[in-house]
């Protein structure tokens, strides 16, 4: 391992450093300004797309790139800058459809497991056998399951929350929530690992008010949102993010308006914002239909700011993009 010796650097010693590796800084003051506020690495992260590279050849004649630590000519600090405004809109953007989904997600597990049991949530039954199995925690030697675990971490939340109706079920009910109720805590986080352990019959009429074909597509969905969530709750950069979740493809046209994500020239599964987004609209258009989001999303994209070397494909969106179904259409049509 090697031991950390780099020193700490004023505001002032970081601008130089970064006009030292060819950064056009046009006015410093506002750059020790734009430092203050989102810290040097922070900053770099968005001037990351902008460093010099050169190729390699390993010892087994393997083509590389090594990203080199100076800028490529005619990079300013006004990029980096325009970057950060456009990323927080989008997550802002972002996180409003997520709440969207989040809260029609909920409405529709307690709706759909409330039709089996008040306490649905509590039945094996309703889940599939692994996600009930028994197994040795090996932090602790216990036995526990997937549906214990799940549990143990609602079971947290309610304990912590200071919702009215919450405490209502404490104090009346001995702390028994039907599922109804049981959701309207859960986050999205939750509700996908509830989701996953569904069994299929339940999981596919969830799918299906979604219009979405089956439980394994659903599940990626949620999983891949929830992924995206996150990165945009915790305001980690999100534009050109390698998706960690990525969203299943559905294959052979069974969601025609996302047909156009298996291209031969679309972008790989996991590379671009633009997968998760997609399906975010497919989503938000299945709940009320209305295309507003999907409308104000395309005006968004269009103010991405102009940065040499970097355009909306280092999100993943194709060319033609805003002309697709998708991007045009709504329920009601």
């Amino acid at each position: 391992m090697v031991e950390y010796t780099k020193p700490w650097m004023s505001i002032r010693q970081q601008v130089a450093q970064l006009q030292g590796r060819g950064l056009i800084v046009d006015d410093e003051a506002a750059a020790e300004q734009l430092l203050e506020e989102v810290g040097y690495y922070r900053l770099t992260g968005y001037l990351y797309p902008s460093r010099q590279s050169e190729r390699l050849t390993d010892d087994r004649g393997r083509a590389l790139t090594r990203v080199l630590s100076a800028y490529r000519p005619n990079t300013h600090l006004e990029h980096a800058a325009a970057l950060i405004a456009f990323d927080r809109a989008l997550r802002l953007h972002v996180l409003e459809a997520v709440e969207r989904i989040e809260v029609s997600l909920r409405t529709q597990v307690g709706y759909i497991l409330g039709q089996t049991s008040a306490f649905a949530h509590l039945d094996e039954r309703v889940f599939t056998p692994a996600f009930t199995a028994s197994s040795v925690d090996p932090g602790t030697g216990a036995l526990t399951s997937r549906h214990a675990e799940w549990m143990r971490r609602v079971d947290e939340r309610r304990a912590s929350s200071k919702e009215a109706f919450v405490e209502h079920f404490r104090r009346k009910y001995d702390d028994q929530m039907p599922i109804w109720a049981l959701t309207e805590i859960l986050e999205l986080g939750h509700l996908a690992r509830l989701y996953r352990g569904l069994q299929n019959d339940l999981a596919t009429r969830i799918a299906h008010h979604y219009a979405v074909p089956s439980k394994t597509i659903l599940a990626s969905w949620i999983a891949s949102t929830n992924y995206v969530r996150n990165v945009a709750a915790h305001q980690a950069r999100l534009f050109n993010r390698k998706l960690v979740d990525a969203p299943t493809r559905p294959k052979n046209d069974a969601v025609p308006v996302l047909a156009h994500l298996r291209d031969d020239g679309a972008p790989k599964q996991d590379f671009g914002l633009y997968n998760s987004l997609a399906v975010i609209a497919y989503l938000l258009r299945s709940i009320d239909g209305s295309g507003d989001w999907t409308r104000r999303l395309k005006e968004l994209v269009a103010t991405f700011p102009s940065v040499p070397h970097l355009g909306i494909d280092s999100m993943g969106f194709p060319n033609g993009w805003t002309q697709l179904e998708l991007w045009n259409t709504n329920r009601s049509n």
